[in-house]
């Protein structure tokens, strides 16, 4: 009896990579989701970057058992010719059922009711410093804190974006609000906006948000032909001021993570009065109110400006230092040009990701974040999971000779430094042609 289904080829399936004509497969069936990208919770960035594509692997990273079912709403009938699976990415999805049978994604801990626990500690401790003492150490000391808070909620934030931390989905989307609009000032719908793009096209320059930080820094001399961003719309224009900027970027990388939470404010509000479609944009937009009428008035409730500006550099400072982190998981590591695939899926979180080294004790300090690889391969595990499946990556990244870049902090700032000055001496080198050439 003859094979009675319907074939396309992989190159057939290519052609339908347009926002109004919307192809994937999904263990070699290809599905319509032209109609769903508008309700997808996961935004449209990702399956715009994996349309017409096999996109098996981020599928099932993303995405719990139980939307499995709603695959067949969208069945073409068709399945993808020559559909092979790498022996790479059949290990990987061995290891998402073994963690699955296992309960990983389940196992969540105490961490949540620690972390709200230390946050709220930390907020009473600002306030009384800031409101009852006059020392002038301990309300720096107060700022001081309040960056630490704000590491902490986001790394709260970050976990309830990626899976449920509260019994459910009410409760979650209410978590996310508050550490993230309420609490920080940086809205949750700019966080998922970018987040999932940064996930599904890690450390691509042109699809990936996260390293498209022009004029300001460049990763690499790739950014100089002024690469357009499909996700900004619009081109990362590398000219004369750039030139400058990039040129001495290794110098300024610190000095500008100090103080680049003010960029996150305005994304936040370019995002949220935009005419791009924002999910919860009302409570967004209520929540990061609520930001700018505690913020103010915790700044202005010290004595004189001095303490003012001090307090506010001093927390963002501080805070700065979780930027720089996210800084180190991928500045440094290999970059690339073009649309992600999906049938390289692992092949690319590894070389796009570095993992920073340090003991168990510091795990708090550092959100789980430190596991970079563990996270980018299961961004649904709960951060307490990924200590304890990192042996297990090594192993399989081992055995198919895939790097696993993991070093200390120490170490991941070196690097992120000679990366950020290699590509400025190249910068260095175009902008004095450039004034020789025009005198």
């Amino acid at each position: 009896m003859g094979d009675s289904k319907k074939y396309i080829t992989a190159e057939e399936l290519k052609k339908h990579n347009k926002r109004e004509d919307l192809w994937i497969s999904v263990q070699g069936k290809v599905y319509n989701v032209t109609e769903w990208i508008k309700q997808h919770p996961g935004g449209d960035i990702p399956l715009l970057n994996l349309a017409g594509q096999e996109a098996t692997d981020a599928f099932i990273a993303f995405h719990p058992g139980t939307a499995w079912k709603h695959l067949d709403n969208f069945f073409t009938g068709y399945y993808l010719q020559d559909y092979e699976v790498s022996e790479v990415s059949r290990d990987y999805r061995k290891l998402c059922v073994d963690f699955a049978k296992a309960g990983l994604f389940e196992k969540k801990g105490h961490g949540v009711m620690y972390s709200f626990c230390f946050i709220g500690f930390l907020l009473f401790l600002i306030f009384y410093g800031v409101i009852f003492s006059d020392s002038f150490l301990i309300h720096m000391l107060s700022g001081a804190l309040l960056g630490l808070s704000w590491m902490q909620i986001s790394y709260l934030g970050h976990d309830s974006g990626h899976y449920l931390i509260m019994a459910n989905k009410g409760f979650n989307k209410m978590v996310q609000i508050m550490s993230g609009n309420c609490l920080t000032g940086i809205s949750i719908a700019w966080w998922k906006w970018t987040h999932n793009a940064h996930h599904v096209a890690c450390n691509s320059l042109d699809y990936d948000p996260d390293l498209q930080h022009l004029p300001v820094f460049a990763v690499s001399s790739s950014l100089f032909k002024s690469l357009n961003s499909t996700f900004y719309g619009r081109e990362l224009t590398f000219d004369s001021l750039a030139k400058f900027f990039v040129s001495y970027q290794h110098f300024t990388f610190y000095p500008i993570i100090c103080v680049s939470r003010v960029n996150l404010f305005v994304q936040t509000l370019l995002l949220l009065f935009s005419r791009r479609k924002v999910p919860d944009r009302f409570l967004n937009i209520l929540g990061i109110m609520v930001f700018w009428t505690w913020f103010p008035l915790l700044v202005f409730a010290l004595p004189n400006w001095t303490e003012r500006v001090l307090f506010v550099l001093t927390s963002f400072a501080v805070t700065g230092i979780q930027h720089v982190q996210f800084c180190l998981n991928h500045f440094a590591a290999d970059v690339y040009v073009g649309q992600p695939k999906g049938n390289d899926w692992f092949e690319k979180q590894t070389a796009g990701t570095i993992d920073i080294d340090c003991s168990p004790q510091m795990d708090w300090f550092f959100g789980g974040l430190q596991f970079q690889l563990e996270h980018h391969l299961f961004p649904r595990l709960p951060r307490c999971q990924l200590r304890k499946v990192s042996p297990i990556v090594q192993e399989l990244c081992k055995k198919h000779n895939l790097p696993y870049k993991s070093v200390s902090f120490f170490e991941a700032n070196r690097w992120t430094i000679r990366t950020l000055r290699t590509a400025a001496m190249q910068a260095r080198g175009l902008l004095w042609e450039a004034v020789n050439t025009h005198g």
